[in-house]
């Protein structure tokens, strides 16, 4: 497996998350990849950057340490061009989607860790489907890209008090079933994270 790429030292401002997205197609993308996913092959060609935040910040009593997005700019005149302008010094165009990540978080966790982000920040970038639940894909033929909710957002107390929802029970399934990645495995070739991070 590659060496994942990490932030510059003391970053004091956002910048292009330089290396990020060659790791991402070598080791989770590609079908030789360490760590392959197939569940991210949507993503193969989708126009997905991501960029280094100097820290997290807190949202909804929780640390946010990283954030999937689609790039819309919702301004005119002058904010429109200072918004497109800001992201083509950065990545040479306006890109379709671009996913942040807190730069401290990245320079200090673990393997693991890192890997679970990268790819829990993908999985908010999903293919979009029809009103029959078929993938939709653009004029060109390639996957037409949104942004996803979580699969599961629900709190323990509910769970307690009422049992669990339908999607409850799927991760409660899931995860009775095992990781597909064992410890072991992560250690040596990365993996998905066990803990829940932002």
């Amino acid at each position: 497996m590659g060496v994942r790429p990490y932030p510059p030292q003391d970053l004091a401002r956002y910048l292009p998350a330089v290396g990020v997205v060659e790791w991402v197609q070598s080791e989770i993308l590609a079908r030789d990849g360490s760590i392959h996913n197939p569940e991210h092959a949507h993503l193969l060609d989708a126009d997905l950057v991501f960029l280094w935040a100097p820290a997290g910040f807190t949202k909804a009593m929780k640390t946010v340490i990283g954030q999937a997005e689609e790039v819309m700019i919702r301004a005119g005149g002058w904010q429109k061009g200072r918004q497109e302008q800001q992201l083509e010094d950065w990545f040479g165009r306006v890109p379709g989607f671009m996913i942040t990540l807190d730069a401290d978080y990245c320079a200090q966790c673990s393997d693991a860790d890192w890997c679970a982000l990268v790819e829990h920040e993908l999985y908010h970038v999903a293919q979009a489907l029809d009103e029959f639940g078929a993938p939709k894909f653009t004029k060109d033929g390639l996957p037409k890209l949104k942004i996803r909710g979580h699969d599961v957002e629900e709190f323990v107390g509910v769970v307690r008090r009422y049992g669990p929802s339908v999607d409850v029970k799927r991760l409660v399934d899931v995860a009775n079933a095992g990781p597909e990645l064992r410890l072991g495995s992560i250690a040596h070739s990365c993996g998905t994270c066990l803990k829940a991070v932002a």
